[in-house]
């Protein structure tokens, strides 16, 4: 064979490949970790938040930590993180100001190096084991409701309830997070943009929640396995 059809051959065959694919080539896995707190490295990805941050006067006294630890059988790991504290509806000492918020407690993710794409996903999946308490699962999304103008990112959220200490699998289809605006449901028919996600949080409040959920101030405790996005249909 000559040089020149070698080349031609080899250039022919690389084409060939190029171009053969199947179908599962094109469709992404049915689940996707977001989130696997199996390692202390997943601190790194996390701000906590509370009523202490609102301002001086005005600032309450919950507190709340986010920690790796051993976990305990019914995890799929040997680590899994912890987000515990206390709701206080008490305020800082020497305030004459009557704050509107307290008692709330939040982990919320730094913001992803760009954004997620879950469009190809319907449904958030976590592994959690909590306390009784009623937990508020968040997604942030690129900000096209508000006003472009305004630098806040689109919120979504969902009541996240956890029988107390049993592991659980707590699937959200993405269609039941609604639409929020500083924690009050916007009453607009909207729909979040999946593939625009810029972060995730979970917090909890001292009052509110779904029937039946333990509420009111002292201590909380949720443990947090891993965080997916499912494909089921």
């Amino acid at each position: 064979m000559s040089r020149l059809r070698a080349l031609w051959q080899a250039s022919f065959n690389a084409t060939k490949r190029a171009l053969v694919w199947s179908a599962d080539d094109l469709i992404p896995p049915s689940e996707r970790y977001i989130f696997n707190f199996n390692s202390k490295d997943e601190l790194k990805k996390w701000h906590l938040y509370s009523d202490s941050e609102y301002g001086v006067l005005l600032s309450g006294l919950s507190s709340a930590s986010l920690e790796i630890t051993d976990s305990v059988a019914g995890a799929d790991t040997s680590l899994t993180g912890v987000f515990s504290g206390n709701l206080s509806s008490d305020m800082s000492e020497g305030s004459t100001w009557r704050i509107r918020r307290y008692g709330f407690c939040g982990m919320r993710s730094k913001k992803f190096n760009g954004f997620i794409d879950l469009d190809a996903y319907d449904t958030i999946a976590m592994k959690i084991k909590g306390d009784g308490r009623c937990y508020i699962s968040t997604i942030y999304t690129e900000n096209w409701v508000n006003s472009p103008g305004q630098q806040e990112d689109n919120s979504w959220q969902a009541f996240v309830h956890t029988p107390q200490d049993r592991w659980q699998i707590l699937k959200i289809p993405l269609d039941h997070y609604l639409p929020t605006w500083r924690g009050n449901v916007i009453e607009a028919k909207l729909e979040m943009n999946p593939a625009r996600i810029v972060g995730m949080s979970l917090s909890v409040n001292a009052e509110g929640g779904v029937p039946g959920a333990k509420t009111g101030t002292g201590d909380f405790r949720l443990e947090v396995d891993w965080i997916k996005a499912l494909r089921t249909v």
